[in-house]
């Protein structure tokens, strides 16, 4: 039996090359296994969204169990008690507001109860981490107060709580991602988090039905909303990314695709605000993996627009055929096993299904293996092991041939592409992501420094950028 760290190796070289786009020894296997960790560990989803550690436990055991290349080491990617302690309005927990069998759900406001209205877009379009932190998380959460209300200590419990548990999660993932490597010598499949401008409007703040009028009703707000969020965007996803740059920066997306908007609406809108964050964060050396989640065939010719191996698609509810038609010379592809399938189907439809996409899309390399969609309480573990076997068998490049050597980091732009600060830029007066209140503003306030003002600036930047994630992390991850 390989040791862990040698199979580590093995597995991110193979990781890697496919997702340049090359021919590893075989076919990766990265499945995103949520909840079905826990059917596999024999875990509630109450359980799994509660107990933390037992969550990561449940996504190593899974990854020895099935000797996986790559996974996340907790799909979930929160915990109940930061939501908890926050008291998010829209997030429902396993056990509470939902049954403990059930994974967690996301409330979407009516219509008339957006948790931003339309007269604050101008607030947003301005300053939108002034805005997240006075308008919009009073609104989201039960303990805190909206200005002009009175306070009490519940509200300082909330920010505190929230604070001090989020540090928590995210200090002991970094330890539960060492083990996943030095346990069971898989890699950690993502860094990072993004998401489009558009889609943090209707997931986050006007909700669906309230973006969908907008569009309609008052477009250029809505652009320039999600203009202003860009740069702040990018920033948040490359502050998170992966420092070696081995492996890409998660950008989930929603509800940014026909039929939930219109073309018109994705040309000038949608793939405007987000085609330069991409690019962005490509001039600064990290791929990003498209979870494109439904379909969005239709917009696989603005997706060729980014330059080769800048992206990594994830195909779930589109024809990984016409993907591969489209996408394959340029980008690496994930996915295209049906969810119903892995719930419903018997192993050896599994198995058949998992053949017909190598034999036609992975021939020439370029291609991870993963589920449609995120795999939840619903796959067997019958199924899933048919896939892992059906990737094992049929997989294979060249019998006997050794993996690819790890060369560090991703793939390189190209010089025309690697021009950090070329694609995004702020609109005069708009303060700049990583700063909720700049030094500049805080000076004037201080008694004469009679030291070295650098130290005390530094100092007041970095625990101001703390704060920054702080909000920025509950809009894109919670």
């Amino acid at each position: 039996m390989n040791h862990p760290e040698s199979l580590y190796q093995e597995r991110l070289a193979r990781y890697t090359t496919a997702m340049r786009n090359e021919m590893p020894d075989r076919v990766p296997i990265r499945p995103f296994a949520a909840e079905f960790t826990g059917v596999h560990a024999g875990l509630t989803c109450q359980q799994l969204a509660h107990d933390y550690p037992q969550a990561f436990a449940a996504a190593r055991r899974c990854a020895a169990d099935f000797g996986w290349d790559a996974v996340v080491p907790n799909m979930l990617a929160t915990w109940t008690g930061m939501t908890q302690a926050m008291g998010l309005k829209y997030y429902m927990i396993p056990g509470i507001h939902v049954p403990p069998t059930v994974g967690h759900q996301y409330l979407e406001p009516s219509p008339g109860e957006a948790w931003m209205t339309v007269e604050e877009y101008d607030h947003l379009i301005a300053d939108p981490t002034g805005y997240l932190y006075s308008i919009w998380l009073p609104r989201v959460t039960a303990a805190i107060r909206s200005p002009g209300l009175p306070d009490n200590v519940t509200r300082d419990l909330s920010l505190v709580k929230g604070a001090l548990a989020m540090t928590q999660f995210f200090n002991d993932w970094g330890k539960f991602e060492a083990q996943l490597r030095s346990e069971a010598g898989t890699v950690s499949a993502i860094a990072g988090m993004l998401k489009a401008p558009l889609d943090i409007l209707a997931d986050k703040l006007r909700g669906y039905v309230n973006l969908a009028v907008d569009l309609f009703e008052r477009p250029q707000k809505v652009l320039a909303a999600c203009e202003a969020l860009m740069p702040h965007l990018a920033h948040f996803a490359i502050a998170t990314a992966d420092p070696a740059r081995n492996v890409p920066i998660g950008f989930w997306m929603h509800r940014g695709c026909v039929p939930f908007i219109s073309f018109k609406h994705f040309d000038q809108i949608f793939w405007p605000t987000l085609k330069p964050v991409i690019q962005e964060i490509w001039a600064r050396g990290h791929q990003t993996l498209f979870y494109a989640e439904g379909n969005w065939d239709h917009h696989l010719g603005a997706f060729a627009e980014l330059p080769d191996r800048s992206i990594v698609y994830h195909v779930d509810r589109g024809d990984i055929f016409k993907v591969h038609a489209s996408l394959g010379e340029k980008f690496c592809l994930s996915g295209g096993i049906p969810n119903t399938l892995l719930s419903m189907g018997p192993p050896d439809e599994v198995r058949a299904c998992c053949k017909r996409i190598i034999d036609g899309v992975a021939r020439q390399g370029g291609y991870i293996m993963d589920a449609n969609a995120i795999i939840q309480n619903d796959a067997t573990v019958e199924n899933i092991r048919a896939m892992t076997e059906a990737t094992l068998e049929y997989g294979v490049y060249s019998r006997g041939h050794s993996p690819t050597p790890l060369r560090s980091g991703g793939p390189t732009p190209l010089a025309q592409d690697a021009r950090p600060g070329a694609f995004l830029s702020l609109q005069q007066g708009q303060r700049p992501p990583g700063v909720c209140i700049p030094w500049r503003e805080v000076l004037p306030q201080l008694p004469t420094i009679t030291g070295d003002p650098k130290i005390c600036q530094d100092v007041w930047s970095s625990v101001d950028a703390l704060g920054y994630m702080y909000i920025w992390w509950i809009l894109l991850a919670f």
